[in-house]
């Protein structure tokens, strides 16, 4: 499993990157950054796994339970 919050890593680099792009394709850029994250979210969805703050969610509910 990846590392909890690496999905938010990885969306934050690709809008980095995006950043970055000459001026001629910022145009594109919030598209590309929309497919770009809807692309990912559906990996991570696919790979089940979780971010940071869903995984502290739940740490927070089992030890409620405990």
């Amino acid at each position: 499993m990846a590392a909890p919050g690496s999905g938010s890593r990885i969306l934050d680099a690709v809008e980095e990157l995006l950043a970055e792009l000459p001026g001629r394709v910022r145009g594109s850029r919030s598209r590309l950054s929309a497919q770009a994250r809807a692309a990912l979210r559906a990996l991570v969805d696919e790979l089940d796994l979780v971010t940071r703050d869903e995984l502290e969610e739940l740490e927070l509910r089992v030890a409620q339970l405990e």
